[in-house]
């Protein structure tokens, strides 16, 4: 079992391929034969999801929707200690989810032709993440 924390550097609100940092931070995957390796982010305010990883309007597209789906500024909301931007932020990283599980094969990820791992930024300035990946197999 091999495990690696990885910091992003802090990046605009949106969608942003991150599979190549998190191959990177995780070297040790070489060695694995079959595994799976888990991303999980240490926030409430981002999440993480395997999407389209070839056509940049994609990535566009998902932040068009998830701010048609959760706007800023609702009356309802209670929670807005930090911004408008604070509970539209928990919601949609509740959407999307915390982690994601990639499948390694012959020492790689055993993603789809068109698969990549995104950070979903949700936060208008969400500041630097930290990522825990691990990895394990035979």
């Amino acid at each position: 079992m091999y495990q690696q924390t990885l910091e992003l550097s802090a990046r605009p609100r949106g969608f942003h391929l991150i599979t190549p940092e998190i191959a990177r931070a995780i070297p040790e995957i070489s060695t694995l034969q079959a595994g799976i390796c888990q991303v999980f982010i240490q926030h409430t305010s981002a999440s993480l999801t395997l999407n389209e990883n070839a056509d940049p309007t994609v990535r566009k597209d998902f932040e068009t929707y998830f701010n048609k789906a959760v706007p800023e500024n609702d009356p309802d909301f209670l929670h807005n200690d930090e911004g408008p931007d604070d509970m539209p932020a928990h919601l949609k990283a509740a959407l999307l989810g915390s982690s994601v599980m990639i499948p390694i094969r012959n020492g790689r990820f055993a993603l789809g032709t068109w698969q990549g791992v995104y950070l979903c930024e949700h936060r208008n300035h969400g500041g630097r993440r930290r990522i825990v990946i691990t990895a394990w197999g035979a």
